[in-house]
């Protein structure tokens, strides 16, 4: 006794589960580009200005904030080593852009005196941080 052959099915392909690995495929992406910001600064109220320009190349973020506080890079530090960490942050680059985010209630008196610290290193280029208006 034969049994009766079944009739061959055609192959399919079910595109449900494809869409679900192509959608945790996408999320997994945007949400680990979320995370590829750089942030070097402190939150300060920076000053805006319409004629400011974004800076490629940023190698280091001093901040000033509201209290006179100084930090290079997110870590505290005194004014008498900013000098030396800014050397030591530059190595044998020849140039470095340091990016000096002043909050808006910071006297100019101490701003000035960090830029002046700051330009007594050979090859450092300086800018301020701003926000858009």
């Amino acid at each position: 006794m034969r049994l009766p052959e079944e009739p061959d099915l055609p192959p399919q392909i079910y595109i449900v589960p494809m869409i679900d690995v192509i959608f945790a495929l996408l999320t997994f992406f945007i949400m680990s580009t979320l995370f590829l910001t750089r942030s070097q600064g402190l939150p300060v109220n920076l000053p805006s200005a319409a004629t400011a320009e974004a800076q490629k190349s940023t190698q280091a973020t001093v901040t000033i904030d509201q209290g006179g506080k100084l930090a290079l890079n997110r870590k505290p530090i005194q004014l008498n080593s900013l000098e030396n960490q800014v050397q030591g942050i530059k190595g044998k680059n020849r140039q470095i852009l340091v990016i000096i985010d002043a909050d808006r209630r910071v006297s100019h008196g101490q701003v000035i005196t960090v830029m002046d610290r700051l330009r007594s290193i050979p090859g450092v280029r300086l800018a301020i941080g701003t926000q858009p208006p």
